[in-house]
């Protein structure tokens, strides 16, 4: 086991959760709208949406890379041209976060399965699951389904805690956005280091 692909694994997983995106935005608003209750069921249907993704990718890609093990460079190619993907994408977005918009109040069940659906029914995320977990295969000789399980626990477990963290000061980084113009672009860039960063890793890694 490389414990050093793991680490590494964390570092741009927390990194990526910290980074502006339509889910931690949303998961902002309604914390800073409606308490931090109605924030977490968010959060929890989220994650809770990522089984079904690590399951999709660990089964899927298992099968493949078990019958044709070139298969796992052309994935690595395949997931670094996305990562450059992402990286454009963010580079011609708006660095304004736009907070001020107020979502619809609805139950704690009601955000837990609408977190859920958000999650599982973006294929987005299966992409970027299947571009991201195989750079990150740890050991040679456990099972690329494991592999994938456990890859897929750390991202879960790593965002969980970064979308928490920012649920219970969802206050403190509402007014940080809407006092300071300057922190969006940063946090813009610091997005596009991200995802170029991951790229090498993705292209360098045997």
């Amino acid at each position: 086991m490389d414990t050093e692909i793991l680490i590494s694994f964390i570092i741009a997983t927390v990194t990526l959760a910290l980074s502006p995106g339509p889910d931690n935005i949303f998961v902002l608003i309604q914390s800073m709208t409606y308490g931090k209750k109605q924030g977490m069921a968010i959060v929890c249907g989220l994650i809770s949406g990522c089984i079904i993704h690590t399951s999709l990718v660990a089964f899927g890609l298992s099968t493949f890379i078990k019958s044709n093990s070139e298969l796992l460079f052309i994935l690595k190619l395949l997931g670094a041209g996305y990562m450059l993907y992402l990286a454009y994408c963010v580079i011609i977005s708006s660095a304004v976060i736009n907070t001020n918009t107020v979502p619809k109040s609805k139950s704690v069940g009601a955000l837990f399965k609408q977190g859920f659906i958000m999650n599982v029914i973006n294929p987005k995320v299966s992409i970027f699951f299947m571009a991201f977990f195989p750079a990150f295969l740890y050991s040679k000789t456990q099972s690329l389904v494991v592999q994938f399980y456990s890859l897929g626990f750390l991202f879960m477990t790593t965002s969980f805690v970064i979308f928490s963290t920012l649920v219970f000061f969802s206050s403190s980084v509402g007014s940080i956005l809407k006092s300071n113009k300057r922190f969006g672009v940063v946090l813009k860039w610091a997005q596009i280091t991200v995802f170029l960063g991951i790229a090498i890793f993705i292209l360098i890694t045997q």
